[in-house]
């Protein structure tokens, strides 16, 4: 396959974002440089007192500005030269689809699927990026023990009434603590479903959330044994009057305590069986992290926080956006309903929201959850359907069976209100670069694929480029879920030939030895009446959505560091004299919390309400044009789709299926016969399935298997 050729343009572009990328990668470089030299004698005895000093002024007091320098402005630096460099990068479609050919070889090897007990499916890079910071871990809390455990001495200890072990235990205790801040910088950047920091590194939300997940056990685990340790030393020393103290300056006790039991309780519902079985206690819990992070942050002081500042700031101006994005229900145009408990919605949205395959969005439906969030993979394309984005869903929980009752009724509800975030993707997409994609699946994991599907068969009818073969294999358990490959074409703007595309289906139905001989169910379609007051989706900050982004995460950084600073000269240096020892910790902890809010809202707030009124035409252009019913059905609101599934296109589609009853299929054989170049394998299913997949791309019996790692599972 011939490259196409860049035009100048492009290639001032990538000459622009190949020098943002320098600089970030140094400027990151630093960073972590500060974080291995934080506990050793040079850091604490000559650069931060240097620094500090150069540093100290009536407007950031002795300590604050040279944690800013050092530890939030990097990064929100990086997240907003991201911002610039995404920016670019959207404004390119080479860079949407990587092309064949355009692998390295070289990562291969680091790119292999390894099944590790608690970690899940990794790849070696993410293996080596995870021991690498464990290694930061233990190397921060070894040398701070290191250098702070040969000065007590028996007479050291004596002269606080205490014995050597307990004084150990003490400076161990608080080392703790220290080493499970680095732990707390990281981790809000893998939740941060909008930010710049992880496209920039070729990272998604959904793909990071294990990381998340990881740095949560990790932050808890130390945060846990720091407060243990302290309640063993004041026990020993008969001092656990301090569990009691929440002092004016200085460290609060008992604002650590609250923050440590919050974590306990959102801690105790993450485990696996727990969220699984109760997922709505471990919705809810979750959301004790804003006690946690309060509480933190009165507890240790505004100034040792700035360290893990950035992450969480970028944090909250994710969550306020998301927030103003979901205020408004989306324009809800029909639903399939199919007999396999599983649902199709489609909604309208405008051309200017594009996304890439397997992306993700996070459906609301106040009729049967105010609170409750869930993530669905986008099951459409928007060069497929440049007006419309659909998700599937399937029945397999108490939201999801409720949504099902609700559509699946003899008399189905006419308008629905849903409210929407995302959608959330990849930047980019490389499945173009093989020569076969083999997709498999187990139940409702198909949903993934279709939207790759769909890709490919916009990519085949309107470029001259050759698309990779398709293998899909999918197991279901019933001869009904067979239904959902129906769902593979849209509801309308389905190509009239698929022929350029091949594509090649292996279904197994597990449960049955044969195909059911009572009378086949059929696929319906509601179409739902219009709402003045719905929307189509659009991109919460317009076209130009990462600028934007950058603007705001500039600004209100900016802003905020010119409120505290005015708060900090006029108003707490006349009270404190830059002693620290006067003005309460907690009040001016609470303060800049406070600042960061408004700042973050007012930006948002404003770029939101810019980029709204340039929507507004758009919206009201798309609602005109939507009609009441469709012209299929003009005495009803629902109808039988029959009719399309026998189209020239479902057709074509199912002369592809190859069904196979009572029994599942052999991956190995279907894997390991494969004799092309280049096979991107992609899983979506049950854990086992998932595993067994990835053992067998990474057996290095197959040296062409190349397992992707797309990470379809919250």
């Amino acid at each position: 396959m011939d490259p196409q050729r860049s035009s100048p343009s492009s290639g001032g572009k990538n000459t622009i974002r190949a020098a943002i990328m320098v600089v970030v990668l140094a400027v990151f470089a630093g960073y972590l440089l500060l974080w291995v030299m934080m506990p050793t004698n040079p850091y604490k005895v000559t650069w931060l007192p240097e620094l500090r000093a150069k540093t100290a002024s009536t407007y950031f007091g002795t300590t604050q500005g040279a944690t800013y320098l050092v530890f939030t402005f990097p990064i929100l630096f990086i997240a907003a030269l991201g911002c610039v460099y995404l920016h670019l990068g959207q404004k390119s479609k080479d860079n949407l689809i990587t092309k064949r050919g355009n692998g390295d070889n070289r990562t291969a090897t680091w790119k292999r699927p390894i099944v590790i007990k608690g970690l899940g499916i990794v790849s070696r890079i993410e293996l080596a990026f995870f021991l690498m910071f464990v290694a930061l871990l233990i190397w921060n809390l070894a040398t701070y023990l290191r250098i702070s455990f040969p000065k007590i001495t028996t007479k050291s200890a004596a002269k606080s009434g205490e014995q050597v072990w307990e004084a150990k235990l003490n400076t161990a205790a608080l080392r703790l603590g220290l080493v499970g801040n680095i732990a707390l910088s990281f981790l809000f950047f893998p939740v941060t479903r909008g930010s710049s920091v992880l496209p920039l590194f070729g990272l998604t939300s959904e793909g990071s959330v294990k990381y998340h997940i990881w740095l949560g056990h990790i932050v808890m685990a130390i945060f846990t044994s720091h407060g243990i340790c302290y309640i063993i030393f004041w026990a020993s020393t008969h001092e656990l009057s301090e569990m009691l103290k929440w002092e004016n300056t200085g460290v609060s006790n008992v604002a650590g305590e609250i923050s440590l039991l919050a974590g306990l309780i959102l801690w105790a519902t993450t485990f696996p069986k727990i969220r699984r079985k109760m997922f709505e206690l471990f919705f809810y819990t979750h959301h004790l992290y804003i006690v946690f992070v309060f509480f933190f942050v009165l507890h240790v002081g505004i100034s040792y926080t700035s360290i893990m500042l950035p992450g969480f700031f970028l944090f909250v101006i994710d969550r306020f956006l998301r927030f103003l994005q979901s205020r408004r229900s989306v324009r809800l145009l029909s639903a399939r309903v199919l007999p396999c408990q599983t649902v199709e919605l489609n909604f309208s949205k405008t051309k200017g929201l594009s996304y890439t395959p397997t992306s993700i969005m996070f459906l609301n439906v106040p009729s049967i959850s105010k609170m409750q969030w869930h993530p669905f993979t986008i099951s459409s394309n928007s060069n497929l359907e440049s007006d419309k984005i659909s998700v599937i869903i399937k029945g397999e929980g108490k939201w999801s069976n409720k949504l099902q009752e609700l559509l699946a009724s003899p008399s189905p509800v006419d308008r629905l209100d849903v409210s929407i975030e995302g959608p959330y993707g990849p930047a980019s997409t490389d499945f173009l670069r093989h020569d076969l994609l083999v997709m498999v699946s187990g139940g409702s994991g198909v949903t993934p694929f279709i939207s790759i599907i769909r890709e490919l068969i916009h990519t085949s009818e309107t470029t001259k480029s050759n698309t990779p073969n398709i293998l899909l294999i999918t197991a279901f358990k019933n001869s009904t879920d067979l239904t959902m490959l129906d769902l593979i074409l849209p509801i309308s703007g389905a190509p009239s030939d698929l022929s350029r595309l091949a594509l090649q289906i292996e279904a197994y139905v597990t449960r049955e030895k044969k195909p059911a001989t009572q009378e086949k169910k059929t696929t319906r379609t509601i179409w739902f009446k219009p709402n003045p007051s719905d929307a189509p989706l659009a991109p919460i900050l317009g076209p130009n959505s990462w600028l934007w982004l950058g603007a705001i995460i500039s600004s209100s950084f900016v802003i905020y560091l010119i409120l505290i600073g005015i708060l900090t000269r006029y108003y707490i240096f006349p009270i404190d004299h830059n002693t620290n020892k006067i003005y309460s910790s907690s009040s001016r902890a609470v303060l800049h919390m406070l600042f960061i809010c408004i700042c973050v809202a007012t930006t948002s707030t404003a770029a939101f309400l810019w980029n709204k009124s340039e929507k507004s035409k758009e919206t009201t252009q798309i609602q005109s044009m939507e009609g009441a019913t469709p012209a299929a059905s003009p005495s009803s609101w629902y109808y039988n789709a029959d009719r399309e599934l026998e189209s020239l296109p479902h057709e074509s589609i199912s002369k592809s299926i190859n069904l196979h009853y009572g029994e599942r299929p052999d991956l190995k054989r279907f894997l390991f016969d494969r004799k092309e170049s280049s096979v991107g394998v992609l899983v979506c299913g049950p854990k086992k399935l998932r595993h067994e997949v990835a053992n067998i791309c990474s057996s290095g019996l197959a040296a062409n298997l190349h397992f992707e790692s797309i990470s379809f599972s919250w």
